[in-house]
């Protein structure tokens, strides 16, 4: 039956043109306009203007926001045009979330897990999130890592129905009007990532766009913000894997990485048009950039947007959190152990750093002081350490190994190679 606009209020005329372009419409605007003065009469100035938009049919079916499948009801069927266009049967939303469980354990695939998942998100909305809460243990390893990064790998090949927003270096000067192309008003988070170093997967991209969708599934799941009022972002500037420059399904712009000013300039347009389109209150994180960019774009946003990076901030204090919290059977206080990281990538390096503040306020000490008690070790096994002058070995008293990557970086270096970087 497509979509039936409803127009109530003093809004139909300052609305009717940019909006609706039935003859009816026309019709009131110009009596509208010839029988009313300039200003509304006293009786409308307190209503409320609004315009609602009501899906029924086969429209409805398809709006995954508001489509429940075979749990509308007879009145609902009624109701929406929906007869003919669904089986007989009525199936309640506790036995829909039964059904999908058996065909997630029915699948033996983690990346096939994920596929079901997300077409089901694309299609009922309020099941997969229903699922997703109740089965939060056993769906998160699915919805998040380890699977995403699989799935950001073949993210060329798995690509069906875009989530987010993709922003290129071809876009600057119009990053504003991308914006607008997306048809939410209101947002409370942005999660942007331009895939330079992905989990620890290195340079992917655009196809580094799982992460953000997966961070806002997350968000909505745990954290109770709708998905409407959460946009993943791409910014794509290139990429310099050579395997996905010659990959002939890769989805992003086929050249190599832009650095320097256009690479600034891209980002600081997109958080200036982010500000003016959702004001100063909605949260800009910053998710899987390269530690050049990743710190820097941190100090230099923090005092004007809303912004937080995920692999420097969250990690470090859960990572913190669990050192002080070993400290019964470590012994001492932090600042009398020496710490070495497997890792110096933006979440390796981020832990390091917020520890090192730390020990320097529980012992009194410079963060330059407190770096000299940290060690770190990259992709390479080259030992890093953060400090001009390097403690002779014989000063480990006492080396804590951090694996930032828990048992994803593992079971990922065992199951894949890992792309040229």
């Amino acid at each position: 039956m497509g979509v039936l606009r409803i127009m109530l209020g003093h809004s139909c005329r300052r609305r009717c043109r940019s909006t609706f372009s039935s003859s009816q419409c026309r019709v009131q605007f110009l009596h509208e306009k010839k029988f009313h003065s300039s200003e509304p009469p006293p009786e409308e100035l307190h209503s409320t203007p609004w315009v609602r938009t009501v899906q029924s049919g086969i429209d409805l079916l398809r709006n995954p926001k508001y489509n429940k499948g075979m749990a509308f009801t007879k009145v609902e069927r009624d109701r929406n045009h929906l007869h003919g266009l669904l089986p007989p049967a009525y199936m309640s939303q506790d036995l829909q979330v039964q059904r999908v469980m058996s065909n997630v354990r029915d699948t033996d695939s983690d990346l096939q897990k994920y596929i079901f998942l997300m077409a089901l998100q694309e299609r009922n909305e309020k099941l997969f999130f229903r699922v997703l809460l109740e089965y939060l243990d056993e769906l998160l390893p699915i919805v998040y890592t380890p699977t995403v990064g699989i799935v950001c790998q073949k993210y060329g090949l798995l690509f069906r129905r875009p989530r987010g927003l993709f922003i290129s270096i071809n876009d600057k000067g119009q990053v504003m009007e991308l914006l607008k192309n997306w048809p939410e008003r209101h947002l409370r988070v942005i999660v942007v990532t331009d895939g330079e170093r992905v989990l620890g997967l290195g340079d992917l991209g655009v196809q580094g766009m799982g992460i953000p969708v997966g961070k806002i599934t997350l968000y909505s799941a745990c954290g109770g913000i709708p998905p409407h009022e959460c946009l993943p972002v791409t910014i794509d500037v290139g990429t310099n894997n050579e395997s996905l420059l010659k990959d002939p399904f890769y989805p992003g712009t086929h050249q190599r990485r832009i650095q320097d000013e256009l690479y600034d300039e891209l980002i600081d347009e997109f958080m200036d048009a982010v500000k003016k389109r959702y004001g100063d209150t909605v949260l800009v994180q910053f998710e899987d950039f390269a530690n050049k960019n990743a710190f820097r774009l941190l100090l230099q946003y923090r005092g004007s947007h809303l912004v937080f990076n995920g692999d420097i901030q969250a990690v470090g204090a859960v990572a913190l959190a669990g050192i002080i919290a070993a400290l019964p059977l470590t012994g001492g206080k932090v600042s009398d152990h020496t710490f070495l990281f497997r890792g110096a990538g933006e979440t390796g390096t981020g832990i390091a750093e917020l520890l090192a503040t730390y020990i320097s306020k529980e012992a009194g000490i410079t963060v330059q002081e407190a770096r000299e008690r940290i060690w770190l070790v990259d992709s390479k096994v080259t030992l890093l350490y953060n400090s001009e002058q390097i403690v002779p070995r014989q000063s480990l008293h006492l080396i804590v190994v951090i694996f930032f990557f828990f048992f994803f970086e593992s079971s990922m270096n065992e199951r894949h190679t890992h792309p040229t970087s």
